[in-house]
């Protein structure tokens, strides 16, 4: 089939029909990350605004100044929330890392108040201000925050390494964001527009789609973004995280991976385990 077709787009872009074993991921990093957020110190719903859903849980380092990842959690701007992946955060605790997961507004949103991907975008900004402005408080250093995303977590963290921090407030520093990782990223929003399961949903206009879109976006001019997509992933995850690469350069995409046998939720469980590439490579960002 034709890629514009809504049939070929919806095998493409439902990870919950292909994924058939889903609900058994999503039972286990409920009970792991309750696990988590009961043995690790941990600050939970912090507001870092006062729109719907601005709060944040924080794992705190374990010694003082140490590198700070936030990760942002997936459900394609529509679904799932950060205490269902409190889970990666023991792993990095015990690499002596700040750990911040922030929570957003899903679309569509109340009709008065309707949540937009851009909206959403803004939201994950103020997130990454509040985490400059107080981290060090949790013995973060500010100067050495690293962004990683699951899906549309990932189209975020790419987004937040290129955002103009100097235009969200004068006194913020030109790299907030230090290097970005994406575990897999969605670039293109435009495809998304004619996807069934999504197209009511999200609301794309025309011109969200492509405003939204990093891989339309000229490249970073600081720091780097670490692609990465599960070999068991449908053939538009996969063109993504190439696209990324393609659009930004290899000097910006230094790692584009694709991991073998691993499908679009098996990498967040990657991401949390020490013995596995992926978190190697969300430890190399931050200790770069």
């Amino acid at each position: 089939m034709e890629a514009h077709d809504p049939a070929w787009l919806e095998g493409m872009y439902n990870n919950l029909a292909r994924v058939k074993d889903h609900p058994a991921y999503f039972a286990r990093w409920g009970r792991d990350s309750a696990a988590a957020r009961d043995t690790l110190p941990c600050r939970i719903d912090v507001p870092y605004g006062t729109g719907p859903n601005e709060t944040l849980d924080v794992f705190p380092a374990p010694v003082p100044d140490a590198p700070v990842l936030v990760f942002i959690h997936g459900g394609y701007w529509r679904a799932m929330d950060k205490k269902d992946h409190s889970f990666i955060s023991p792993a990095f605790h015990d690499r002596g890392i700040c750990v911040v997961q922030p929570n957003y507004a899903l679309c569509p949103g109340p009709v008065d108040q309707p949540v937009t991907v851009p909206g959403i975008l803004l939201q994950m900004v103020r997130a990454l201000e509040w985490t400059w402005r107080h981290v060090a408080a949790h013995g973060g250093d500010p100067s050495r925050i690293t962004v990683a995303g699951h899906s549309a977590g990932g189209h975020m963290a790419a987004a937040l390494l290129a955002c103009d921090w100097k235009a969200v407030a004068p006194d913020l520093p030109t790299q907030l964001v230090r290097n970005a990782l994406s575990v897999p990223g969605l670039f293109d929003l435009r495809p998304l527009q004619r996807t069934p399961f999504l197209e009511h949903t999200l609301k794309l206009t025309d011109a969200d789609a492509r405003r939204a879109s990093p891989a339309l976006w000229s490249a970073p001019a600081r720091g780097q973004l670490y692609a990465a997509v599960g070999g068991n992933e449908s053939a538009e995850f996969l063109r993504h995280n190439a696209m990324i690469r393609e659009a930004w350069g290899r000097h910006t995409v230094p790692v584009c991976e694709v991991l073998p046998g691993l499908d679009h939720f098996g990498v967040v469980d990657a991401l949390a385990d020490p013995a596995h590439a992926l978190h190697r490579y969300a430890v190399q960002l931050l200790e770069a």
